[in-house]
């Protein structure tokens, strides 16, 4: 299973999660850190778009490990609550698409 980490203790505001994300997720140089271009990015991942650093085969999953996730849910909880969000509504998005969703959010 492919996986992406993203530091916790080092999300302290929308700024800083994306900084995290773009070096997790491998995002291209025009990512825009806005929630908008990272549900854009990561809905890519079993295409050849070049969005990621990852690319899926068919029934394969990307996990989104968040270490030290009781600090981030501590310091920045909507932060947290809108990546889950945003996650539940790429992999409906896959779905849609007649595909398995592609990612699992584990909190550590």
């Amino acid at each position: 299973m492919a996986s992406a980490e993203l530091n916790g203790a080092s999300i302290l505001g929308w700024d800083t999660f994306h900084s995290e994300s773009r070096a997790a997720f491998g995002f291209p140089e025009f990512y825009a850190n806005t929630m908008d271009a990272w549900v854009d990015c990561l809905s890519y991942l079993r295409d050849e778009d070049g969005m990621t650093k990852f690319r899926l085969k068919p029934n394969e999953v990307l996990e989104i490990v968040v270490k030290d996730a009781a600090s981030m849910r501590e310091r920045v909880p909507d932060l947290l609550e809108e990546m889950t969000f945003c996650i539940a509504g790429i992999n409906e998005r896959y779905e849609d698409y007649g595909e398995k969703p592609a990612l699992a959010l584990m909190l550590r």
